[in-house]
């Protein structure tokens, strides 16, 4: 299934923008388009002296056909007419300089180009046919050496136009596949919350490697292939013109677009099902990244053998799309195969009627020859493009699908801390069509205090946090620092001033030392062994081999829940922002360690702005203020104290957790 924001792009529309992309590299695009066209033309010559190689040909048997014949009873008379016929038709064939070129005569039939290098020749000394007309040992010799030279040359062109476009194809792919990865970290948590990963995996992944096929092999393909063709189409239109073989011209106009009938109809049904077989395939890189982030569960639960059949199923399902996509690509050649033949048989009962000779018909049966191989690699080609143009769309799709967070004009940059943040009539929805999840919520977090928030599970806590984040924006009201806008300032100055620890610990697969620097690229050894100290990290950092130079692993899999929280808060630590948010940052801690790292964080909150979400309530009896939440809606606030003097839901909380 399609995702929210795939749409459809014309393929003017999906090889446009392709081309843009290209465009950067156009000079060596351009050497690898006109190194394949050279492979064409070289088709050129060929077809010009087929006719006077026949005429040659045929005059010589002629000849010796006329020589060897014995005339028996025949008188003087008779035979001196045969061979004053005879003797005419060679001289008309062969020696038309003295007389005048006939109009069947070899000269004329030759190609302008012959007559120039015969004279080149004639001026080295090289004779290129004696005075018959005939073709000597010395032509022979210098062809034996130009047409190894000729197929040098078109190996070499063919090694460029590979490379050229190889190297293009490489080139556009890098591009995509950076300018996808920097369009996602430009987009919001609510295009995530809406997002398979393994969706978006495939398409910076596979996709764009479809786009490489494209470039790098069915552009070779297409500008070889159509270029013999409309090089072959080209002589037949010109030897038809020239020789008064209009009614061939018309069966060749009429006829050739038969070859692109079958890749028209066939093309359109591989491109809908290619299309159908990437979406698959993002469902394959969706549950292997689903299952190996889960991993632990399924050990847990002992669901191998059920993750294994779930895999199978959706195996399967890729795989009929992927067979039924290759079933209609492969039609696609014999398609275009049977059409050539049927307008070949055409053409040759066409030319059994009109009784042409074989000097007239071998010029427009070669030409069509040359292009059957041409024609069936078209076939292919189309296929090869309308599966680009799928996987092109899908990335588009992606490019165009913008849920950034809109950046200001003219954005204010802030440096520093003074005042206060201030909540002011907050409401926000995760989706436009589902209810509020924070409801009118307004309060004010001065510098220097602490502000906590608690309630129950979906009650608005962590959104509130991720509101004054700025990974969201509200619907309504506003959100401020020192009376800016959050909307309003460079997002850069903002998550400088904001240091975030979160329930869900994520770390990178790296050192211990780079997780706890991450975001303090400048850090020094000293000052992440510092943090890691304040965390109450240090200890069992030490304790292994490596030490802070141990990689964590996946997301912190070689670490306990414990430890990987002691990283984040010193990572937090580290970073020395002016304002904290700790959501649930000691969850993960035991009795003993919670003691020591609450120690820390206090130790670290003073004189800092701190927003902090609990369960523990006993984390947060020093705070200055404490919002209480149900569904979305502060239902009391103010002091540990008050609140518990108050008898609400807040005085309910402590004593629930008193009796556990």
């Amino acid at each position: 299934m399609a995702e929210f924001f795939d749409k459809e792009y014309s393929a003017k529309q999906a090889y446009g923008r392709l081309y843009r992309y290209a465009c950067k590299y156009r000079v060596r695009l351009l050497a690898g388009l006109l190194a394949g066209s050279i492979t064409a033309g070289s088709w050129v010559p060929i077809f010009q002296v087929i006719q006077p190689v026949l005429k040659q040909v045929q005059a010589s048997e002629s000849q010796s056909h006329g020589v060897g014949v014995a005339v028996p009873k025949a008188g003087r008379a008779e035979k001196a007419r045969h061979q004053k016929f005879l003797d005419d038709s060679l001289k008309g064939l062969v020696n038309s300089d003295a007389q005048g070129k006939s109009p069947h005569s070899a000269d004329e039939q030759l190609p302008s180009w012959f007559g120039k290098v015969e004279k080149f020749g004639n001026r080295l000394g090289i004779t290129f046919r004696d005075k018959e007309g005939h073709m000597t040992g010395q032509l022979l010799l210098i062809s034996l050496f130009v047409v190894p030279l000729v197929m040098l040359v078109k190996m070499v062109a063919m090694y460029l136009n590979h490379y050229f476009l190889r190297w293009t194809g490489a080139k556009v792919v890098q591009d995509f596949r950076q300018d996808l990865f920097i369009h996602l970290q430009k987009q919001s948590l609510t295009f995530f919350g809406r997002t398979d990963v393994g969706q978006l995996m495939s398409r910076c992944t596979s996709d764009p490697q479809q786009v490489d096929h494209v470039i790098a092999h069915t552009l070779a393909d297409i500008c070889r292939a159509p270029f013999e063709i409309l090089v072959a189409v080209g002589y037949v239109i010109y030897f038809a013109v020239k020789n008064g073989m209009i009614e061939t011209l018309v069966l060749v106009l009429f006829g050739f677009p038969l070859f692109l009938l079958p890749m028209a109809l066939l093309g359109t049904m591989v491109r809908k099902w290619s299309r159908k077989a990437l979406h698959r395939i993002s469902f394959i890189v969706s549950k292997i990244h689903e299952n190996l982030t889960c991993i632990r569960v399924v050990k847990a639960y002992h669901t191998e053998e059920f993750e294994i059949n779930k895999y199978k199923q959706v195996n399967q399902y890729y795989m009929k799309s992927v067979l039924r996509a290759v079933r209609l690509e492969l039609l696609i050649t014999p398609a275009v195969e049977c059409a050539g033949v049927f307008l070949i048989f055409v053409f040759v009962i066409y030319c059994f009627f009109r009784k042409l000779a074989i000097d007239e018909i071998a010029p427009l049966l070669v030409p069509f020859l040359v292009a059957y191989r041409p024609m069936k690699q078209l076939g292919k080609v189309q296929a090869q493009i309308e599966r680009g143009r799928a996987a092109l769309a899908r990335m588009f799709s992606l490019l165009d699908t913008d849920f950034s967070l809109p950046a200001a004009a003219d954005p204010i940059r802030k440096s520093s801390f003074e005042d206060r943040v201030h909540f002011d009539h907050v409401c926000f929805a995760y989706q436009p069509s589902s209810g509020l999840t924070v409801r009118d919520v307004s309060f004010s977090i001065p510098r220097g205090e602490i502000v906590a928030v608690v309630g129950g599970t979906g009650a608005g806590k962590t959104t509130v946090a991720n509101l004054l984040a700025r990974f969201y924006d509200p619907l309504s009201g506003a959100v401020t620092m020192d009376g800016v806008d959050l909307r309003q300032m460079d997002v850069c100055d903002l998550r400088k001033l904001i240091g975030v620890v979160t329930q869900e610990t994520v770390l990178f697969n790296d050192t211990v030392a780079n997780n706890i620097a991450y975001g303090s690229p400048d850090a020094t050894r000293e000052q992440v062994i510092a943090a890691a100290r304040m965390a109450n990290a240090h200890e069992f950092i030490m304790a292994q081999p490596e030490g802070y130079d141990r990689i964590v692993g996946e997301k912190g899999f070689s670490l306990s829940g414990g430890e990987r929280q002691r990283i984040a808060i010193a990572r937090a630590i580290l970073k020395n922002p002016p304002i904290l948010i700790l959501d649930e940052a000691t969850s993960a801690l035991d009795t003993v360690t919670e003691r020591l790292v609450q120690d820390a964080i206090n130790a670290l909150m003073a004189n800092r702005t701190t927003f902090a979400i609990a369960h523990r309530l006993s984390t947060i009896r020093n705070a200055n203020l404490i919002l209480v939440m149900e569904k979305g809606v502060i239902i009391e606030r103010g002091t540990h104290e008050q609140l518990y003097a108050a008898g609400g839901s807040y005085r309910k909380l402590c004593d629930m957790q008193m009796m556990e």
